[in-house]
């Protein structure tokens, strides 16, 4: 990390959805909250928790000095819909594979009475 800039991971027991046009892409209650100096909390999801059939690999790629390069995955109305780091820096190892999706949806949990 550089001075000012800090980057801390915890595990979440959010219930966190992703939907498209619709459709649910991934649902899980074990995300990572990734928080980054100046970037809103980021969902990072299991793969186990994403529905990547309905995702298609992208030619996009991106590299970030603090996490490392990005790889993104695509649906036909929705470019570079959600990324992943393959191989990230060892800071911040535990993203390792996980989704990350532009937008997310933390679901309240309702309680019956």
């Amino acid at each position: 990390m550089t001075p000012g800039h800090r980057i801390t991971i915890e595990e979440g027991t959010e219930h966190v959805r992703v939907t498209h046009a619709g459709q649910v892409l991934a649902e899980s209650h074990r995300p990572l909250l990734l928080r980054e100096t100046g970037c809103p909390v980021r969902y990072y999801l299991p793969p186990e928790d994403v529905r990547t059939d309905l995702l298609t690999p992208s030619d996009t790629s991106t590299h970030c000095p603090f996490k490392g390069d990005a790889s993104y995955w695509s649906r036909p109305d929705a470019t570079d819909l959600v990324w992943a780091y393959l191989d990230p820096k060892p800071e911040v190892a535990q993203i390792r594979d996980h989704f990350c999706f532009y937008e997310t949806e933390v679901v309240a949990e309702r309680r019956g009475y």
